[in-house]
């Protein structure tokens, strides 16, 4: 759902259509939730550009704008023709394929209607473990910034909860749990979906934390493996890391996906400034481990690659 009176992203949505017809693939459809509000309109357009550098497969974008708001949580999870869907928050960039983390679908067992990366490593600067004043999924949390769902299952899906001894369908218990819990959330949506799989467990599939990598993961000290071995897939700007100047590498990123323009090169007009860009943050905990914010980004550069000359 395009916001038919924002200029600037109907341009960009133009530009990206043309940009992506030409990666078009037979296979079916990917689809990309956000809510964009307030003043978020450069990280939505950011956030869409660097999904469509890489991605392979048509996405297809579902944004909910500002008149939007007050049902759209709700309204997202039950789109009626939409058999999976991707949800990312407007600060998150995708440094691989977004065709990568839609193939966690097909890993889900029969009873996981929803995947989510933790929203901590180290349970010594967790949040929920030391605040939360509510119940909350596994030993940390989790982190609904990027959460990929089968809808199919989310619509036909009776959850167990805490205020009825009768199991109540998604468009049921949201309301409900906010009422009872609004007094003791403190990251709204995210909250509530710690609360419903504390209760379901057996329903979330957890993906690793280089899908969901945020300032967290290295600004006390690298506590992500996975990125420390295999870089970080999705990049998640938390906070407004973006805007300032407390976390240079972040911003670095950002900065040079939003600047980037479709066509050029990537090597020389994306992957190098930035590592030259990166390597001025090393005097920060996150700058040290800067190598993390590209290996992947340079891997998914040479796949693009050669699958354009596998192409021609």
């Amino acid at each position: 759902m395009l916001p038919s009176d924002v200029c600037g992203m109907n341009c960009f949505w133009e530009a990206a259509f043309r940009y992506h017809s030409m990666k078009a693939h037979p296979s079916e459809k990917m689809h990309l939730a956000v809510v964009a509000c307030g003043e978020r309109l450069e990280e939505t357009v950011t956030m869409l550009r660097s999904a469509i550098i890489f991605s392979i497969k048509p996405l297809q974008f579902h944004i909910f704008a500002e008149d939007q708001l007050h049902e759209s949580f709700k309204d997202i999870l039950i789109l009626k023709n939409v058999d999976s869907l991707l949800y990312v928050d407007t600060d998150i960039l995708f440094l691989r394929p977004v065709d990568d983390i839609w193939s966690f679908l097909g890993m889900f067992n029969s009873t996981q209607i929803a995947a989510m990366a933790p929203e901590h490593e180290e349970p010594r600067i967790g949040w929920y473990n030391r605040f939360a004043r509510h119940p909350y999924y596994g030993v940390t949390g989790i982190n609904s910034g990027v959460m990929l769902m089968n809808m199919t299952r989310i619509r036909r899906k009776y959850f167990k909860n805490d205020m009825t001894p009768v199991r109540l369908q998604w468009g049921e218990i949201l309301m409900p749990l906010l009422k009872k819990y609004k007094l003791n959330i403190t990251w709204g949506d995210q909250d509530l979906l710690n609360i419903m799989f504390f209760h379901n467990p057996e329903s979330l599939y957890v993906f690793p934390c280089q899908w969901n990598y945020r300032p967290d993961h290295c600004i006390y000290g690298s506590n992500c493996k996975q990125a420390e071995e295999e870089g970080i897939f999705i990049l998640h700007g938390n906070r407004g890391v973006y805007h300032d100047d407390k976390q240079p590498t972040f911003r670095a990123v950002y900065e040079a996906i939003k600047n980037y323009s479709f066509g050029d090169d990537l090597v020389h007009s994306l992957l190098q400034p930035l590592e030259l860009e990166l390597q001025k943050t090393m005097h920060t905990y996150c700058g040290r481990v800067y190598k993390v914010f590209i290996k992947q980004l340079r891997n998914s550069i040479r796949d693009l690659y050669a699958r354009r000359s596998r192409g021609r």
